[in-house]
Parts: structure tokens; sequence; C-alpha cells
């Protein structure tokens, strides 16, 4: 077989393997639209004019009936707010149907920046976008760097990588998120000089810092009198998350509130109960884990973001980004939603 793959005129598809880019990136230099890296085009310029590549009006329309390919990269052994994700991107890209966009989820240790970064770089040659929960590694910003250069947009969702080329964060303000819990700490804890407890998946995840960041920021310059006492990784996982509120109870530590920044609610409420102990405890999303501990009063309040709006937003970025389309900012704006149990949908 030759380089065109088949008999007779090269292809788009000719053109995009010969230059090493998706078959999007090379629908968009063949077609002059914008967001490609200047080195990219010129591989793909190069391309067309060494397989004799003849642009025809159909040419974008061929690419787009071929389909895009989605591959997005979530946590492995998800907690139940990241598996609902990857169900609403699923349900997402298949209201995509009319422009047959593909999706492909690849689990991996989110943890491991070195596993992520294997995870974007497989991406990247394999797929014409990526969706991934950035991860903070000088390591992950280059292997998202990478992709776009090659032409591949990426996404990041939930957790972002500020100063990366990525295309878009979809996902809340964290920073705000972690201010919102101090100001309902602040205002719900019996004793105004109380010490708190932060719960985290890890200081490594992004959004996981960040709401840690906002939420000392916030009770420093509204609730002066109240301190956090130590920071806990419970890894996002309820064995684990039990283990280290267990573990600081046993030491000593005394909180008047608990806010857990990730997963593993129901570890922290293992714990509390097992101490004999009432703090105030605020935890985020809204799962099957987390509704009946706010129902018993256990959870005092949950701070929510929708991932179903999420998963659209992040499908609707890259299509706006594979086909040149403009996006409504109104609509991308995703919303920090607090719950009680009063006010629980």
């Amino acid at each position: 077989m030759d380089d065109h793959g088949r008999a007779g005129a090269p292809t788009l598809r000719d053109v995009a393997r010969r230059a090493a880019v998706s078959l999007a990136t090379a629908d968009r230099v063949v077609n002059r639209r914008p967001g490609v890296r200047a080195a990219t085009i010129e591989r793909v310029e190069a391309a067309v004019r060494e397989l004799g590549f003849e642009r025809h009006a159909g040419a974008a329309a061929l690419a787009r009936r071929s389909g895009f390919h989605v591959t997005a990269i979530l946590p492995r052994f998800a907690n139940p707010f990241v598996a609902g994700l990857a169900e609403d991107l699923s349900e997402a890209c298949r209201a995509e149907g009319q422009r047959r966009l593909t999706l492909e989820l690849d689990e991996v240790d989110r943890f491991s920046p070195a596993i992520l970064v294997d995870a974007l770089a497989r991406a990247a040659h394999e797929a014409d976008a990526v969706i991934t929960m950035g991860l903070d590694d000088p390591r992950v910003a280059e292997a998202i760097d990478a992709a776009v250069a090659g032409g591949v947009p990426v996404v990041t969702l939930v957790s972002d990588v500020p100063g990366s080329k990525r295309h878009r964060y979809v996902g809340i303000d964290n920073r705000a998120a972690g201010r919102v819990a101090a100001t309902i700490i602040g205002r719900f804890a019996a004793d105004p000089t109380g010490q708190v407890l932060v719960v985290l998946g890890s200081q490594n995840l992004r959004d996981h810092r960040d709401r840690l960041e906002g939420f000392r920021a916030a009770l420093r310059e509204g609730f002066p009198g109240m301190s956090v006492s130590a920071v806990l990784e419970g890894a996002d996982d309820i064995d684990r998350t039990r283990a280290v509120v267990h573990d600081a109870l046993a030491a000593g530590a005394n909180p008047c509130a608990i806010y857990n920044a990730g997963a593993g609610s129901s570890g922290v409420a293992a714990a509390i109960r097992a101490a004999g102990i009432a703090p105030v405890v605020i935890g985020h999303e809204l799962t099957a884990e987390t509704r009946p501990l706010l129902e018993a009063g256990i959870l005092d309040a949950l701070i929510v973001q929708d991932p179903g709006h999420e998963a659209r937003s992040a499908v609707r970025s890259l299509m706006a980004a594979l086909t040149g389309t403009a996006l409504n900012e109104n609509q991308e704006r995703i919303r920090i939603e607090v719950l009680f149990p009063d006010n629980l949908p």
C-alpha cells in the first residue's frame, strides 16, 4: 500500500498521517481555521505539498463526517462524584451524535504525575481532543503543552493546570468554594476561637489545594479567632480518610469543625462517631454517599457543583476548538451551590 493508503488522489486523512497530527488538526490547517501552532501548520502544509493534496469544497465536511475521537482521562477507583461525571461525559458525547463524537475513557491513578503524563501522551497521539482532571505538577503541564503543540486541544475538568496551554478549564472556582466553607463554619461553629481540621485528597490536587488556600484566607479575614489545627490527606478514600481523622483525634485534636475538601465523607463520619464528638462538618458533592449523611445531620452542609453541566460544557468547549466555532460564555459558567437538608433536590 502506498502513502495514500489506497489508489487514487490523497485524502485529508493521508495528510494527517504524513504530518503526524490528528484529522481535526489537518482539517483546521487546510481550511485556514485558527487555533493551531505555527510549527504544526508548517508540518501539515509540507505534507500537503509532498502528497499533492488538493483542497476541495467538501474537504471540511469529509473530515467532520469522519467524526472526532475524544479521550477523557479520569481517576481509577473513582469516588462517587467522579463515577457520575464519567457517565455524564458519555451522555454529553452521545448528545453530540449528529457530529459523530466518540468518547474513550482512560482511567488512571490520579495521584501519580508520571502515570498521568503517560496517559496524556498516549491520548495526544490517538485522539483528536483530550479531557483530563489536572494534577499540579510541572510534568503534567509540559504534557498538556506538548499535546496542544501537536494540534490536540485539551480541556481540564474539575481540577485545573494553570500555566499550561490547555484550551479551557471547566469547573468551579475552587478558592471561592473554600471561602464558602470557611464562612459556613465561622457562622455555625459554637466556639469562635476553635480549631478546624481540614481533610484533602492530596495537596498535589490543584482543586483541593485551592480550596484549602481559599478556606484559610476567608477564616483569617472573617473569623480570626479560629485556626486550622491540621491538614490531613485521605487520598479520596473512605478507609484512609477514617484512619487519618481517627489518628488526629486520638492524638488530642479537639476540633469545633471539620472541612472535608475531598471525597471520603463516610470516613469522617465514622471517625467522629467513634470519638463521640459532633463538630460542624462541611463536605463536597451530592452523591449516594453524602446524601444520607446530610439528611442525618452528620454533615451540616455540602458545597456542590453540577457534574452534568460540567460534562456538557467540556464537550461543547472541545467541539468549539475542533470546529472553530464560538461558545456562549454565559452558558459555560459553573456555579457553586450550597445544600442543606432543607433544600436537597
